[in-house]
């Protein structure tokens, strides 16, 4: 099952003393037909999980790195069938590490949950991040997903109450994302010192691996999360190593950029 794809790249993260890397990726960025190599690239350099993100016009959650390359793959034609087709070049091309859609409600909506969700899992999709849909209106989304064998991997904020917590963590597959920071996406010099506090309160009311996100950008955050985190997921920083210099090169830098972040996953958390 998709779950477990995505829970064993965390256990099997843990088996061996460290925390797991899941860097994200915009499809189509910063050129059309780059994506399977980028990606080949981060797996041999570290990556455990990839998050590929799906380009939408209105990205309300990111900051202006993964706004910007949202864009330029909307410029460069990508389409929800272009990422569908790009994961199945990736899946074609022997890269088995567990992949998730991460994007927003409306570009699902429009297609169809249902079909959405089918034609992801048909591609080698293991799991979907809707970044502006609350847990407590994605019981829809979570039916389809459950239907089509993908996990649901739920967003939890630093301002998220109790009850918000248990009803994410209640249907909740894969793992538990918590956002680190207040605000959007972004590399950041520091992370706020309440997501500690935010990782062990989830852990309350799931069995799941935790993972970090937003605002990770250097192995000193990683090794931070790694006192209180089984992995963390990495965005604009990424984005930033694909973006300096030109395009032909960008797999290569974006494995460069993995590999700076591996001394910092050695593994602090006491495990569940």
């Amino acid at each position: 099952m998709a779950t477990d794809r995505i829970q064993e790249a965390f256990r099997k993260a843990e088996s061996e003393g460290r925390i797991a890397l899941a860097p994200y990726v915009t499809v189509g960025f910063p050129e059309l037909g780059l994506t399977a190599d980028i990606v080949r690239s981060l797996v041999e350099a570290g990556a455990d999980v990839v998050e590929l993100g799906v380009p939408f016009s209105d990205p309300l959650g990111e900051g202006p790195t993964i706004q910007a390359s949202s864009h330029k793959a909307l410029v460069n034609g990508v389409t929800p069938e272009t990422c569908f087709e790009t994961v199945k070049d990736i899946r074609a091309a022997g890269i088995d590490v567990p992949i998730i859609f991460m994007g927003y409600y409306n570009t699902i909506l429009s297609m169809g949950l249902d079909e959405y969700c089918s034609s992801a899992s048909g591609a080698g999709v293991d799991g979907i991040i809707a970044a502006d849909l609350p847990a407590a209106e994605a019981g829809p989304l979570q039916d389809a997903c459950d239907a089509a064998g993908l996990s649901l991997v739920p967003l939890i904020a630093l301002t998220s109450t109790d009850q918000s917590i248990e009803h994410a963590c209640k249907r909740a597959k894969g793992f538990i994302y918590c956002i680190s920071v207040l605000g959007v996406t972004g590399a950041r010099a520091t992370m706020s010192d309440r997501v500690e506090g935010l990782a062990n309160k989830v852990r309350g009311y799931t069995d799941l691996p935790i993972g970090i996100g937003f605002g990770i950008s250097n192995a000193g955050h990683v090794a931070e999360a790694a006192e209180f985190a089984d992995g963390v997921a990495i965005g604009s920083a990424v984005i930033n190593a694909l973006a300096d210099g030109d395009p032909a090169g960008a797999a290569e830098r974006g494995g460069a950029y993995i590999r700076s972040l591996v001394p910092g996953t050695p593994r602090k958390v006491v495990a569940n």
